[in-house]
């Protein structure tokens, strides 16, 4: 029997809404903000196909409506398509974030698409070849990405294109939404560089290019015939409720524009790294997101749900009593919580406040200590 995919009655104490696997940390391209560092090569200690598949038979049993593999590559796997096979069986739908690499071939969409996949994911980072080449570390990687689109919709397979912003492309923004606009995808997610791995701290957005890039989402939102979602934002959704209330208060409807059909829910409100969200990485351990490196376990040595339920980590994340600055003052918090993983990789510490709000609380009084930053950025390498 199949799960609905627009399942809103999670528990996050109980079961992540979104699991992602990285299967490799395998990759060809450099992408200059990538969180997992990527190398060529594949780790020795991967998991293996066996502890792949026992890996899905939690997640199934957990019935996580959302499970993704990335990587690095994660066609770099010579198991990936029985990988796909085996979650379909188990009654997991599979989404997969390919490199735009040349092993990423028209004949490889259609192999993911008869394996079972249910959605294929790519990146685009800029609007013009020079800047997503330049962003990836390779040339060609433009062209291979909309020609993957092209070939995933010939498929009949689902696509989502993931943008990650920061200040290499924010300039480009109006071109981006131009370009995503035109073409045929069910899901525009929007990433916000979090400065790990090679990401750097330099690249990232300030508060009031944050609140400039969800006023540009929120207009395309009224109009466009896909569902948008962010990552590493989880102030989007106060901003959303924000004008939703501005809305009502001048007697116009939010505007809704008709999605293309999607076989994978959205999230319900709430959603954080840690509070409805788990990361595995390629050898095993279980992260909050894939921004934020700290380890709770390793499926090796415990199952997932009893990570996930029990490990103080994931515990502490999901208690809004534990977030401190504004953050912790925010009437918002319950459905925001600041992007945990951005407060640890700026200042050391996961329950800090969001260093890219603007936002001030009702009455809250800003401290005049700045807010400390951490002596050099965490980076989650993996092994």
């Amino acid at each position: 029997m199949h799960m609905n995919p627009q399942i809103n009655t999670t528990d996050f104490d109980e079961r992540p809404f979104i699991a992602i696997w990285e299967v490799t940390q395998a990759c060809d391209l450099a992408c200059v903000h990538c969180r997992a560092s990527a190398q060529p090569q594949r780790h020795p200690m991967e998991l293996s196909t066996p502890e792949g598949k026992q890996l899905i038979d939690q997640i199934a049993a957990l019935r996580v409506p959302v499970f993704v593999l990335t990587g690095g590559d994660p066609i770099k796997r010579p198991d990936l398509f029985e990988l796909i096979d085996y979650a379909r069986q188990m009654d997991v739908r599979v989404s997969l974030t390919p490199s735009a690499t040349p092993l990423l071939t028209r004949e490889i969409v259609f192999r993911l698409k008869d394996a079972g996949l249910a959605r294929l994911a790519v990146s685009m980072d800029g609007a013009r070849t020079e800047t997503h080449d330049g962003f990836r570390g390779m040339a060609g990687s433009f062209a291979r990405t909309l020609d993957a689109i092209r070939w995933a919709n010939e498929a009949g397979l689902p696509v989502q294109i993931n943008t990650t912003f920061s200040r290499r492309n924010i300039g480009e923004i109006d071109e981006i939404v131009a370009l995503v606009a035109r073409l045929k995808i069910t899901l525009w997610s929007v990433f916000f560089l979090v400065p790990t791995g090679r990401g750097k701290l330099d690249d990232l957005l300030n508060a009031d290019e944050f609140e400039q890039v969800f006023a540009k989402l929120h207009s395309l939102s009224a109009t466009a015939p896909f569902d948008i979602k962010t990552t590493e934002a989880q102030h989007y959704r106060r901003y959303l409720l924000q004008q939703r209330t501005a809305a009502r208060k001048a007697g116009s409807p939010d505007a809704t524009h008709e999605k293309t059909p999607d076989s994978i829910g959205r999230a319900p409100r709430g959603l954080n790294d840690g509070k409805g969200f788990v990361f595995i990485s390629h050898t095993g351990e279980v992260y909050p997101s894939g921004f934020l490196p700290q380890s709770a376990g390793n499926i090796r040595q415990a199952p997932l749900a009893d990570i996930y339920r029990n490990s103080p980590l994931f515990l502490a994340l999901r208690d809004t009593d534990k977030l401190e600055g504004k953050c912790g003052a925010c009437e918002f918090k319950q459905i925001c919580g600041g992007s945990r993983a951005r407060a640890y990789a700026l200042t050391g510490n996961a329950f800090a406040e969001e260093p890219c709000c603007s936002y001030i609380p009702r009455g809250y009084v800003q401290s005049s200590q700045p807010v400390k930053r951490a002596p050099s950025l965490h980076v989650l390498q993996g092994a």
